[in-house]
């Protein structure tokens, strides 16, 4: 008798808030590749209309139809819209996220509000909107990209320190109190990935040296190598994981001295 693949995503379907640039569109291009049916959707409808293409040359079924995390009404109307296509949901994934680096103290209000509402409460406004698709089933999977900012300092990105910090709370609470409902959250913890997010901070730039510097693999990460977190946090082999953070950094955290 064969054995069960436990990391078969087949007749899945992946929602992906933030799936249209950067870490996010290759995630639902490779959830896409691994069997899933993926929905990936943000705020500019070209931008979907192209990772949406990608997600169908992966041979998976998709939907069209963009998306504001800023908005709870955008949120509930892109659920509404999954749901009528699909019939279901099985996975959230949240890589919805912003960052500007400025110096702490000259951080206005709006700004930080800015930026926590965007990677933060939005984040929250997708898991409360999407709760009851993910608990009917009793398998349901949320998985939210978190950051080394979740864990350690990167001077003057305070506001996206402490959103990604809020993240892993956010994470590890609605584990706790979701788990009754079959439901898992997880986090994924991407290192430094060098993505059009943050190429300005990297690219030849004293920050971006010193970032390699203090990666054991001695250079960036490829956003294609986060997939087979996604995958396994996504599965069935996935079933008693929950409240935790899957960390893709090349040893970063792990790292002291490296010369």
């Amino acid at each position: 008798m064969p054995s069960k693949n436990y990391f078969d995503l087949t007749n899945r379907v992946v929602a992906v808030i933030g799936g249209t640039s950067g870490i996010g569109r290759d995630l639902a291009i490779g959830l896409a590749a691994a069997g899933a049916n993926v929905v990936p959707t943000g705020r500019r409808q070209p931008n979907v209309e192209e990772v949406c293409d990608a997600v169908e040359q992966a041979g998976a079924k998709t939907l069209r139809h963009a998306c504001d995390v800023a908005s709870r009404q955008s949120i509930d109307a892109f659920r509404d819209a999954v749901l009528a296509q699909f019939g279901q949901l099985d996975v959230l994934v949240n890589a919805a996220g912003q960052i500007f680096r400025k110096p702490t103290q000259d951080v206005t209000e709006v700004e930080w509000n800015h930026l926590f509402d965007i990677n933060l409460t939005g984040m929250l406004r997708a898991c409360q909107s999407f709760y009851p698709a993910l608990a009917v089933h009793r398998r349901g999977r949320i998985i939210n990209i978190a950051s080394l900012n979740s864990f350690v300092s990167l001077v003057q990105v305070t506001a996206y320190a402490a959103s990604k910090s809020a993240v892993l709370a956010l994470t590890r609470s609605l584990a706790v109190e979701w788990a009754s409902d079959g439901i898992n959250v997880n986090a994924i913890a991407p290192g430094v990935f060098r993505t059009d997010f943050n190429a300005g901070l990297l690219d030849g730039t004293e920050r971006g040296k010193e970032l390699k510097l203090r990666t054991p693999m001695a250079r960036f990460g490829r956003t294609d190598e986060l997939t087979g977190a996604a995958i396994l946090l996504a599965s069935d082999s996935a079933s008693f994981i929950t409240g935790q953070c899957i960390t893709v950094d090349g040893g970063f955290l792990a790292s002291g001295v490296n010369q």
